[in-house]
């Protein structure tokens, strides 16, 4: 059985850090690329951070500089290290592997609040 799990989440103030986990299981986790998507209230789910099964991480501008993907594969386990935190960054953060094969899995998200 596919498993994406979040955890990480919580409230922070403006200017904060937090890091995000993801830990997966029932998938050559290796193989995939992983991606962190946000989606905020009434708007379309963006990606936020990629990073290739060669570990080659790609960003959104609206993050760039400020988040950090990363993936442990022994671990099955993929990061976003979040940085200099804004209220804008406020939104359900989501987990997503997707395979080159086409096959998507996607966790069920984890909410980050930044505010003072």
């Amino acid at each position: 059985q596919v498993q994406l799990v979040e955890s990480g989440g919580g409230l922070v103030q403006p200017g904060g850090s937090l890091r995000l986990s993801c830990a997966a299981s029932g998938f050559s986790f290796w193989s995939y690329a992983l991606n962190w998507y946000r989606q905020a209230p009434g708007k379309e789910r963006e990606s936020v951070a990629s990073i290739t099964p060669g570990n080659r991480p790609t960003y959104a501008g609206t993050v760039k500089g400020r988040f950090t993907i990363s993936r442990a594969n022994r671990e099955n386990t993929v990061y976003l290290q979040m940085n200099s935190l804004k209220p804008e960054d406020t939104v359900v953060y989501y987990c997503n592997a997707h395979g080159s094969d086409g096959m998507d899995f996607w966790g069920k998200g984890t909410l980050v609040t930044v505010s003072s």
